[in-house]
């Protein structure tokens, strides 16, 4: 019996002379709609947060990278902190101050 083999698709497609593009598209904006993805006290300050720090997927990772580190070392005292480990500590603590340097800002306007 023959065998077929199918060729694979390209993943990403090209024109001459391009090249990757990656563009954030937020269609909400286009329409003047604000959408509230929970209660929060200031939205304004969480939109901030969310545009300028990251989403809400890339603020969790960090917390749970640096949160894994504290874990390992809280559960063996003699574990010494991997390069990975003190970068995701690093990475968590420089969001923290974006996150407190939005708030700062934006009370400062009110």
């Amino acid at each position: 019996m023959p065998q077929f083999r199918l060729s694979p698709v390209p993943a990403t497609f090209q024109w001459p002379l391009s090249g990757d593009v990656t563009q954030t598209i937020n269609p909400w904006t286009w329409i003047g709609l604000n959408i509230n993805l929970g209660n929060s006290a200031e939205p304004e300050i969480e939109r901030r947060v969310l545009d300028e720090v990251g989403s809400y997927g890339r603020q969790l990772g960090r917390i749970g990278d640096a949160l894994g580190a504290l874990a390992r070392k809280a559960r063996d005292p003699a574990y010494a902190f991997t390069a990975e480990d003190e970068r995701a500590l690093t990475r968590l603590l420089v969001q923290l101050d974006d996150v407190d340097s939005v708030k700062k800002h934006m009370r400062k306007k009110t």
